[in-house]
């Protein structure tokens, strides 16, 4: 079960690594999301990712939060997919403005990691 669970580990919150995805990382846009990879240093110990939904986009708080739960979840569900090396540094942001089903941002999900084996 432990493959399952999402560690804080497994969270991009450091700010300069972060700042260092944003400038020098790649990106490409699937539908709803834009996502940005940085290959990680050869000591990192898992993946790490990082959600992000626009406050421009969702005013309320609450709107958010409600998405950025169904991609952590989506993520959380699929990551086993993902290529065991090189770790990756990974950021989704949410572009729609309006809310999408849980189904459809797990499909999504799906497809970007698919496109992620590529990096490997």
């Amino acid at each position: 079960m432990a493959a399952y669970s999402f560690p804080k580990s497994e969270r991009l919150f450091k700010r300069n690594s972060i700042q260092e995805l944003f400038t020098k990382g790649s990106s490409f846009y699937l539908y709803p999301f834009k996502v940005l990879i940085l290959k990680n240093d050869e000591f990192a110990v898992c993946h790490q990712v990082l959600f992000s939904v626009s406050k421009r986009n969702f005013k309320r708080a609450v709107d958010r939060n409600l998405i950025k739960r169904r991609m952590r979840e989506a993520y959380r569900l699929n990551k086993v997919q993902l290529p065991e090396s090189p770790k990756l540094q990974m950021a989704y942001i949410y572009t729609p403005k309006e809310i999408l089903d849980f189904h459809t941002i797990q499909e999504k999900l799906k497809e970007s990691i698919k496109r992620l084996q590529q990096y490997a």
